[in-house]
């Protein structure tokens, strides 16, 4: 009886542990998409357009790693954040992966930042499945840098942008497919949460992501 209870505590610290560190690692995702914003506004000659941002339905941030050497693989995680009648969202978890082939020595990091330009897009991340850049939703390159506000009209249901190494450009994700990361949004809002009701605001942000609400809340 004395062995049962003690793998029974065991069994549930172990999952105690597991839950406090998905939702930390949420919170890091959560952290991460604040700074990917803010150095991608850094040089506004390089930097995505105000009036994009301003324009913007939403935003998917990730970081991608990519490795390898012939078969190359590549992974990343972040958020979405959508924009509601009351304000910003708050973050559903998102994540990616896929294997290529191509000379690809050593590892490459990369920051993404995904512009939802319209209702569609925000929606095509509400499903709480996959969907693809290229074929659920259309993507091109997002126009760069403050010469690019002025003309800024909307091309297609989203606009993407890399920075690596400290060189920041439109790049294109076409066929990248992207999956929301469901246990760990459950997780981080401390009960059963569709990616619908968190992009909706329906479902109301963690304490943790004010700081990313308050970052968007300026375009």
């Amino acid at each position: 009886m004395r062995r049962s209870l003690t793998i029974f505590s065991a069994t549930l610290l172990a999952l105690c542990v597991t839950a406090a560190a998905v939702r930390a690692n949420m919170q890091e995702d959560v952290d991460q998409a604040v700074s990917i914003i803010e150095r991608f506004q850094e040089i506004p000659e390089q930097a995505i357009p105000q009036a994009v941002l301003r324009d913007a339905k939403g935003l998917a941030i990730l970081t991608m790693t990519k490795a390898g050497f012939i078969v190359t693989g590549r992974g990343g995680k972040g958020v979405v954040i959508a924009r509601t009648d009351t304000g910003w969202s708050g973050p559903s978890a998102i994540g990616t992966g896929g294997v290529g082939f191509g000379f690809q020595a050593g590892v490459e990091i990369a920051e993404y930042v995904i512009i939802l330009n319209t209702p569609d897009a925000v929606n095509a991340f509400s499903k709480d499945g996959n969907l693809t850049l290229g074929g659920n939703v259309s993507a091109a390159l997002g126009p760069v840098g403050r010469s690019a506000e002025a003309g800024v009209a909307v091309m297609a249901a989203t606009y993407t942008y890399s920075r690596s190494q400290g060189v920041f450009a439109g790049v294109s994700l076409e066929g990248t497919v992207i999956a929301t990361r469901n246990a760990d949004n459950d997780l981080y809002y401390g009960n059963p949460v569709a990616a619908g009701d968190i992009l909706s605001g329906k479902a109301k942000p963690p304490a943790g992501a004010k700081k990313l609400v308050e970052v968007l809340s300026k375009y």
